[in-house]
């Protein structure tokens, strides 16, 4: 009998030591061979954000792409979109470069982040070849950008109403970029693609308009005074046409800026190293220097933010109602 005791004790207490230590990996692989599409909410679209990433695994890139595997067991995925700089110090110079491997395909291995990625271009990605880029969807389809500026509409599941994604390049708006350093940066039209989002923002009947760009409109970041060119050119249009909410990178941190107008601004680009935030400004609703990436469940008539470091802790939840 006392054997039979010591046999059920230690496989209580076992079980529970694996699950306060380990149970994060155990339950990660169990639910993604049962097939965590089947815990999805069916009424949302879920998207994973994160900006300025690709160091090989190095800086927390890889702790930050194991809690998104994490947060994507609990709301499974539709798209990851990326803000910029995908790639450190200066992009991929074709299809075959070993970044690839090393910072995309060796980091975000899992299963559950095996789903289409959408990009903005950052300026570390015009050192290299955008059109390498480009071009890599036709090497691994989960990599689904294909223009340098883009967009499409998603209905969102269990209604009538879209969401209309709108993807940006604002490195051809950034004087402080030197041409000669950022390979075919001096050839982009910036006229062009300004006429190219006023006509997808007015053409659009979306209940839902979000836009994505590399560089920040409003941020408390190191560069906080470095924007007024970025923000000239893009604000006018975002009032104009009520763009609920504009994420980008460039900023290694984790933001919310709420300023006067329709418009919610997201900076994400604390994808592997971090900077020291300058002082908040009166409209910074949160601000973070720690590495993490965001969560977004968009809803009929609401989206449900989370902002989530290395470690899978919560900084920062809102929901924003339309």
């Amino acid at each position: 009998m006392r054997n039979y005791f010591t046999v059920i004790t230690w496989m209580i207490f076992g079980s529970l030591l694996v699950c306060s230590c380990s149970q994060a990996p155990h339950l990660a692989n169990d639910a993604e061979k049962n097939g965590s599409a089947n815990l999805k909410n069916v009424n949302s679209i879920n998207v994973l954000l994160l900006g300025d990433w690709g160091r090989s695994g190095s800086y927390y890139q890889k702790s930050i792409a194991y809690q998104m595997r994490m947060e994507a067991m609990k709301n499974p995925l539709d798209f990851i979109f990326s803000l910029g700089d995908n790639f450190y110090p200066a992009g991929v110079s074709n299809t075959s470069d070993a970044g690839w491997r090393e910072s995309f395909e060796n980091v975000y291995s899992f299963k559950n982040l095996n789903v289409p990625w959408y990009t903005a271009f950052g300026n570390h990605d015009y050192q290299g070849s955008i059109e390498a880029q480009l071009e890599y969807g036709k090497i691994n389809k989960r990599w689904a950008t294909k223009e340098r500026y883009y967009s499409f509409e998603k209905t969102i599941p269990g209604s009538t109403q879209k969401v209309l994604f709108v993807f940006i390049d604002t490195n051809p708006f950034d004087p402080t970029l030197i041409p000669s350093d950022h390979s075919d940066l001096a050839s982009q039209d910036t006229l062009a693609q300004m006429k190219w989002l006023e006509q997808v923002l007015s053409s659009s009947t979306a209940n839902w308009k979000i836009m994505f760009g590399h560089h920040p409109l409003f941020t408390t970041g190191a560069r906080k005074l470095q924007f007024p060119y970025i923000r000239n050119s893009f604000l006018p249009l975002l009032a104009k046409y009520r763009v609920n909410a504009y994420f980008s990178g460039h900023e290694h941190d984790l933001e919310y800026q709420k300023p006067d107008g329709p418009t919610h601004y997201f900076v994400n680009g604390a994808g592997s190293e971090v900077r020291p935030l300058k002082s908040n400004e009166s409209y910074t609703r949160f601000a973070a220097s720690e590495p993490g990436f965001m969560s977004v469940q968009l809803k009929q008539d609401t989206m449900d933010l989370q902002i989530i470091n290395f470690k899978g802790r919560q900084l920062f939840t809102t929901a924003i109602v339309q």
